[in-house]
């Protein structure tokens, strides 16, 4: 075991989000390296945010190979001589999703302590999209906060603030104008020092509004925001790329594109959370490996029959565990030397 004392961040780089999991894994051949944030991934390049009044840093990646194995919130050993990034640090969050036509999953945001599931109180309010949300947010170890926006623009929230609530257990669920300037104080519990908060959802629910307000950024500096189409509360992408900003409170915010489609994948662990109901009267079903289909002696059936359970929320339970079911790789190999293979297309 390596004895020698690790490297001590100053002040600066712990209002970054810097915490006790990164500095123990610090060793002696780390000595003179910088511990920074990834801020913005390009194709080719890296922003970093160093703590450093004045902005952020490109880094140049020490090895051959892209910045695909980095995402937005990581953090990464600097060597100051030559601005490289050396090695990235073990992550305590990562929020991935498997996309249909890549093999690899794509990063979203990395150690991120709560995701804001943002949506808005109008067309595209979808509990069976916010599901796939909250899988995403529990498999990765996030807080995971619904985030209800334009509630200027209906009559009763409290509407959509009650099928939010309902679909995970404890489960926070704010409500705002993200115009406002007192939508940065109702999401203020979750934007303290050192806190770092994610914001995914559609494209036109308020992400990039939101954004602003909580950054309280110059009208010049602003991220811009979209219209969405009143016909079907659909909006255009107008973040193209994620990255991470500074936001009142002492926190950090990534910013996310919104995302047109969510498919569920290794997040078996993430839907026991989502439907702990479920997942409670499962050990009871007379066989083991029942599908709480049609099987006798199934205790979920049984809940649903006596109105304990809704059969929209078995429903959906079944179509996301389908899903994460097919699209989870299977682990295929000689013991030892295990690799992921994607699990073959029924025809």
């Amino acid at each position: 075991m390596n004895d020698a004392p690790p490297l001590c961040p100053d002040a600066a780089i712990d209002s970054l989000g810097w915490q006790p999991f990164f500095a123990a894994q610090l060793t002696a051949d780390d000595t003179g390296m910088t511990p920074v944030r990834i801020a913005v991934v390009h194709r080719a390049r890296l922003l970093a945010e160093t703590g450093a009044t004045g902005g952020g840093e490109q880094l140049r990646l020490a090895h051959l190979g892209g910045t695909s194995d980095y995402a937005v919130g990581d953090w990464v050993l600097m060597d100051p001589e030559t601005r490289s990034a050396v090695r990235r640090l073990n992550r305590r969050t990562l929020l991935r999703r498997r996309t249909e036509s890549a093999h690899i999953p794509q990063l979203i945001a990395a150690n991120v302590d709560t995701l804001f599931i943002v949506t808005s109180c109008n067309d595209d309010f979808n509990v069976a999209r916010l599901e796939r949300y909250l899988a995403l947010a529990n498999e990765a170890g996030t807080n995971p906060v619904i985030v209800l926006t334009k509630v200027d623009q209906v009559a009763d929230a409290e509407i959509f603030r009650a099928q939010a609530g309902a679909l995970q257990r404890d489960l926070a669920v704010v409500t705002l104008n993200a115009k406002a300037p007192d939508a940065a104080k109702t999401l203020a519990p979750w934007c303290g020092p050192g806190q770092t908060v994610a914001l995914v959802g559609s494209s036109g629910v308020g992400k990039s509004t939101l954004l602003n307000t909580l950054a309280a950024k110059a009208p010049d500096a602003q991220q811009p925001t979209g219209d969405i189409r009143a016909q079907d509360a659909k909006g255009r992408h107008t973040t193209t790329a994620r990255s991470l900003h500074a936001i009142q409170g002492g926190g950090w915010v990534i910013d996310t594109p919104g995302m047109r489609t969510l498919h569920v994948s290794d997040v078996a662990d993430g839907l026991d959370i989502l439907f702990a109901e479920i997942t409670e009267l499962a050990p009871d079903c007379r066989f083991r490996d029942c599908t709480h289909a049609h099987e006798p002696g199934c205790a979920v059936q049984k809940a649903v029959a006596s109105g304990r359970l809704s059969p929209d929320r078995l429903d959906r339970w079944r179509k996301l565990n389908d899903e994460n079911v097919a699209n989870t790789p299977v682990r295929t190999g000689a013991r030892g030397n295990k690799s992921d293979a994607a699990k073959p297309r029924k025809r």
